[in-house]
């Protein structure tokens, strides 16, 4: 496909920050590449039509947190040598979160490196006892989740204390003298030794992605250091590459073609919550001649014409901020569809449907089977949080003119992405004091944490195995970064006041230059100005429905 052939972008240069001012979308998605909350976290932000999937691995001591869960299955998704076709993220820029992504698997790459060292001196030289550690963490950490407690169970640290008492008493009391039993020695001591090590290494990098999960979520702007995008030398071909695929991520994501999913609505618009129409019969203006023959294309022009001047009102108070007029081909596509398809060959450029091939649709392609165009006109508001699409499509069937306008509204990304990192705290009681209680600040990297990371670090170099080993996130389908996490606005009584209150502007604009076309081509108004004052009325106290879940 010529897609896969054609480079999106000018040249080398260091990707940025999304711009336009909408970042609070991007930046609550990308913090989650930063977050070491629990994986099985994510599944709280599924809505009624995504769900994610985590799978569970062989063994527990391998178990990936949220961020690096995330980061492996965006990154794999979103910039795959053959990953499927993306859907579309209004209001937010998935080639930022994508490079937080990456930015963030760098940061955990240099951990890994250096635990990995520590982990080779003081543990893979010594394997036996560190097989042996890692064997009682395994087992303390088992039946701590059997019993559902923070910690390990009585029965698990009374194991443990056991265990090291007999292993102390061994120390002095070994049946072998000479290298054998230093090395005896040596490899129950050298894993405790590298522990502290490997902690202090833990907690700078745990700091570190906390500073940068709060500083995205308050808007400090914390861009994503990703060197390897940016080749030096045309024979860094992995760099080369991956710069290309963030430039093609960002085309397709401005891409004109969208999908409906049935109820699920226009994939990535979010459903449609309201749908008015305006059909009469084109009879001439004078009886005994013809009208003015004109196309759907004309009218469609006309509309987006007035639609671009939404933003000037007779009166300075605010109002619609400058919208987004754009041109879709709407592709139908099942309920339980897994994977879209995007346009190709002739009609269809790097993404783009041509604007010849749109004209035509809008023209010919308005009964039967294929694509539909819509003229739609997008705000995007509460920085990025909020998308409303109100999509416009003209038909014209034997002597009956339709215009048909649908409300789309697509709400803010959950919350779970809006949180900021808190301290790891637990209540213990006073000595004296015992019925009172007094707040522990733990530290970030507890000893089990430590010992996770330390572990992962060996195998962190082949994600394959330990994905196997631990598990990981499968993310829901059709896959966009903005969709499968949207909240529905109507929880929130403004962003539920703006969907509807922008219905009633959009459709007289509408009905407005309908009506300007057709008195210029002879047509009658009589009948299409009174239909438009009925749906005028209709749209005054609009509430939001199931206008895709057809009743019958």
């Amino acid at each position: 496909m010529a897609d896969d052939l054609f480079d999106f972008s000018p040249g080398a240069q260091v990707p940025l920050q999304g711009a336009g001012g909408q970042t609070a979308a991007t930046n609550a998605l990308a913090s989650a590449a930063y977050r070491d909350s629990p994986v099985d976290e994510i599944q709280k932000a599924d809505n009624d039509w995504y769900k994610t999937e985590v799978k569970a691995g062989k063994l527990s001591l391998f178990k990936p947190n949220l961020g690096e869960a995330f980061c492996t299955a965006v990154e794999a998704r979103m910039l795959g040598a053959k990953r499927k076709p993306l859907v579309q993220s209004f209001g937010a820029e998935p080639q930022t979160v994508v490079e937080h992504c990456l930015a963030a698997s760098r940061i955990r790459k240099q951990r890994d490196a250096r635990l990995r060292m520590i982990m080779f001196v003081c543990g893979v030289v010594f394997l036996p006892g560190l097989l042996l550690w890692l064997g009682l963490f395994q087992f303390r950490k088992t039946l701590a989740g059997k019993e559902g407690d923070r910690k390990a169970t009585w029965m698990g640290t009374a194991v443990l204390v056991g265990i090291g008492i007999v292993a102390a008493v061994a120390m002095f009391r070994l049946p072998f003298t000479g290298f054998w039993g230093y090395y005896l020695r040596a490899m129950v001591i050298a894993p405790a030794v590298g522990w502290p090590l490997a902690r202090r290494i833990c907690e700078a990098t745990a700091r570190d992605m906390r500073a940068r999960w709060d500083g995205l979520l308050s808007g400090g702007g914390v861009g994503a250091k990703i060197p390897e995008a940016v080749p030096g030398n045309p024979d860094e071909t992995a760099a080369e590459e991956l710069r290309r695929q963030l430039a093609r991520l960002t085309a397709e994501d401005r891409s004109n073609s969208v999908f409906y999913a049935g109820p699920k609505g226009i994939l990535g618009m979010g459903t449609r919550w309201g749908s008015w129409q305006l059909a009469e019969e084109l009879a001439p203006r004078t009886p005994g001649t013809e009208i003015h023959p004109f196309r759907s294309w004309d009218v469609i022009r006309m509309i987006e014409k007035q639609l671009t001047q939404l933003d000037r009102g007779p009166l300075h108070t605010g109002g619609f901020p400058a919208p987004s007029v754009k041109h879709w081909i709407v592709s139908p596509v099942g309920e339980g569809a897994k994977e879209v398809t995007r346009p190709s060959g002739e009609g269809a450029d790097s993404f783009q449907i041509t604007g010849q091939e749109i004209t035509r649709i809008c023209n010919e392609q308005q009964f039967g089977s294929g694509n539909r165009h819509y003229l739609g006109v997008q705000f995007t508001l509460w920085d990025g949080q909020l998308v409303l699409t109100m999509l416009v499509t003209v038909t014209v069937l034997y002597q009956t003119l339709r215009v048909e306008v649908t409300g789309h509204a697509l709400g803010p990304v959950h919350g779970l992405f809006t949180t900021k990192s808190a301290p790891k705290t637990h209540e213990v009681p006073k000595s004296i004091r015992f019925w009172e209680t007094v707040e522990v600040v733990e530290p970030l990297c507890d000893t089990n944490e430590v010992v996770r990371l330390s572990v992962r670090a060996l195998l962190s170099w082949y994600p394959p195995v330990l994905n196997f080993l631990g598990g990981k996130i499968v993310l829901p389908e059709p896959f966009g970064v903005r969709h499968v996490w949207a909240a529905a606005p109507w929880r929130h009584r403004f962003m539920a006041d703006d969907a509807m209150r922008a219905a009633t502007p959009v459709l007289r604009v509408v009905h407005s230059a309908a009506m300007k076309v057709l008195e210029e081509n002879g047509v009658d108004t009589e009948r299409f100005t009174n239909r438009s004052m009925i749906v005028s009325g209709l749209v005054q106290d609009p509430s939001p429905r199931k206008a895709d879940v057809y009743d019958a």
